[in-house]
């Protein structure tokens, strides 16, 4: 496996002038550990939403106000469903791919250890 700088991940929460915010050491520390969970309850929360809108959606007595309401929710839910893709596709793009293994035309494969 190639040795390579440490990754530097993306949290899941921003600066109060909205610049992202960074984590750079181990994948198993506390803060790590931390951003998993708001990721967890982030990417819930957006599903539960989904579930509201399409709800509301399928009213036909639901007003404008409601519809911006819900519109504004899904738009901060987006952004933050967004920010932990990219986090994520980050972190994945940082993988050494071994695509040299003799004898194996499945692919790439993941270096031993990956993922623990």
């Amino acid at each position: 496996m190639t040795s390579h700088m440490q990754v530097a991940r993306r949290l899941p929460w921003s600066t109060l002038e909205g610049n992202p915010c960074y984590l750079v050491g181990s994948a198993t520390g506390f803060l790590s550990k931390v951003a998993d969970n708001i990721e967890s309850v982030q990417l819930g929360m957006a599903s539960d939403l989904l579930g509201h809108a399409g709800d509301l959606l399928a009213d036909p007595k639901a007003t404008p106000e409601e519809v911006r309401f819900v519109a504004s929710r899904l738009t901060e839910s987006l952004r933050e469903v967004q920010r932990i893709a990219e986090s994520r596709g980050d972190r994945l793009s940082e993988l050494d791919w071994d695509d040299t293994a003799e004898g194996d035309d499945d692919g790439p494969q993941l270096p031993a250890g990956a993922f623990g």
